[in-house]
C-alpha cells in the first residue's frame, strides 16, 4: 500500500515539474510581453533552462524520465498490474504519459526547448539587482 501512495505521490510530483516547464514558459513569454520583472529572476529562468535541457538531453539519448521509471518501480512493487489505481492516479497518468512514437517526443521537446532558448537569450535574466532596488545597508 505505501509503494502505491509513493507513487501517486511521485506522479505528482512529475505533474508539477511538467508545470513548471510548461506553465513557467508561459510565465515568461506573458512577463516579456508586459515588461514583468519577476519573470527575469535569474534562479527561475537558469532552474527553468537546465530542466527544459535535461528533458531534451535525455529524449535525445532515448531515456525514460527518472520520474517516470522510479514510479513504474514503485508501482510494481505495490503490486499493480500497468496503470491501474484510483481516480487521481489515473488522471495524473492520462496528463503525463501519452502513447506516441518516440520521434514525435524528440521533435516536440526540442521545438519547445529552442523557444525557452530564444526567450532565454532574446528576454534574459536580470543581473544583480533591479535598478529600482536599493543597495542592501550594512
Amino acid at each position: 500500500m505505501i509503494y502505491g501512495i509513493a507513487a501517486d505521490a511521485l506522479a505528482f510530483v512529475h505533474l508539477l515539474v511538467v508545470l513548471f516547464v510548461v506553465g513557467g514558459q508561459a510565465l515568461i513569454l506573458a512577463g516579456w510581453a508586459f515588461a514583468w520583472q519577476a519573470t527575469r529572476n535569474r534562479m527561475f529562468r537558469w532552474g527553468h533552462l537546465a530542466a527544459i535541457l535535461f528533458i531534451i538531453a535525455q529524449t535525445w539519448l532515448g531515456r525514460l524520465c527518472p520520474l517516470t521509471i522510479w514510479e513504474h518501480d514503485l508501482r510494481r512493487l505495490a503490486g499493480e498490474q500497468g496503470y491501474e489505481g484510483g481516480f487521481v492516479a489515473h488522471w495524473l497518468r492520462a496528463l503525463l504519459y501519452w502513447d506516441f512514437p518516440h520521434w514525435v517526443f524528440v521533435a516536440a521537446y526540442s521545438a519547445f526547448g529552442l523557444v525557452v532558448v530564444i526567450s532565454f537569450i532574446a528576454y534574459p535574466p536580470r543581473r544583480g539587482r533591479p535598478a529600482d532596488q536599493p543597495a542592501p545597508r550594512d
